[in-house]
């Protein structure tokens, strides 16, 4: 018989639990360009994820793969400095356990940020859009197959998915640093291949804003954990699959998410200190 994922989340946790010191408050995930965010933490404690009993590393081009663990504008931070994904071909219960981990770690908010491509023609490269709901386009869960009552319910609520409490915050921080803030729904698609002309279209139609290939098998989890989740999109190409559609490469999609990356830092520099208190 194979393993629970609470037995599998146990021998993770107990590989590194003497190494990690205080329990953390909250959990950051670095999306593609984005992993130079994780300078910024202070006194960091760091654990590559090969070091971890039973956890995937990451090999997508820039995600480093491994834990930054200090001080983060005030807040004890686990900093997960690169992110698995399904397109390199980690199963979604596999995806699940980095996030569980970061619960048993303490954290009980989840920040997610992710390079996306821009469905709304308003958008532009350069922007920062706080998601607000996301579009499952993967056709697989992390829930798929067996509950574990220890980590969370069988049937969770996704209604409120992105917290309401924790995106206002976000929206008033960006307000206080002058940082434009886009809003609106996240397309997560499995990748590796970027989206047709076509696609793009029709997700557009389907009422999504952004669209990438990470976040929602993360945040389905951390949900199911019962963390509170809040997701930032770094706007890093036009993807309007309109007649003016250009042609794009990852290497430019994380250049511009980098530069997004100074509004992102903005925006959490003045988040974090303001954000409650959550249980883990």
């Amino acid at each position: 018989m194979s393993d629970s994922q609470s037995e599998r989340l146990a021998r993770a946790y107990a590989s590194i639990e003497n190494r990690v010191g205080a329990p953390c408050e909250i959990a950051l995930v670095l999306g593609s360009g984005l992993g130079h965010l994780a300078d910024a933490v202070e006194n960091p404690t760091v654990i590559p994820y090969g070091e971890i009993d039973g956890f995937p590393v990451s090999s997508a081009p820039g995600h480093k793969g491994q834990f930054v663990i200090g001080s983060l504008f005030g807040r004890r931070t686990i900093v997960m400095q690169g992110r698995l994904h399904l397109y390199e071909g980690w199963q979604p219960r596999q995806i699940a356990l980095a996030v569980y981990l970061l619960k048993r770690l303490g954290a009980g908010t989840f920040v997610v940020t992710n390079a996306a491509g821009g469905l709304n023609a308003d958008f532009d490269a350069g922007d920062v859009m706080l998601i607000e709901d996301h579009l499952n386009f993967t056709s697989t869960s992390p829930l798929i197959g067996p509950n574990d009552d220890e980590i969370g319910l069988r049937f969770p609520d996704q209604s409120k998915l992105y917290d309401p409490e924790l995106r206002q915050l976000a929206i008033d921080s960006a307000a206080r640093t002058g940082t434009p803030l886009r809003r609106g729904i996240y397309c997560g698609l499995n990748g590796p291949e970027l989206e047709t002309s076509a696609e793009r279209r029709f997700f557009r139609s389907a009422g999504g804003d952004a669209v990438g290939m990470s976040t929602v098998m993360e945040v389905i989890a951390a949900n199911h954990a019962g963390m509170r989740v809040l997701g930032l999109s770094a706007i890093a190409n036009a993807a309007t699959g309109g007649p003016d559609q250009q042609p794009d490469t990852i290497e430019s999609v994380a250049e511009m998410a980098a530069v997004c990356g100074e509004k992102i830092v903005g925006i959490l520099e003045d988040l974090f200190p303001r954000l409650p208190a959550a249980s883990a």
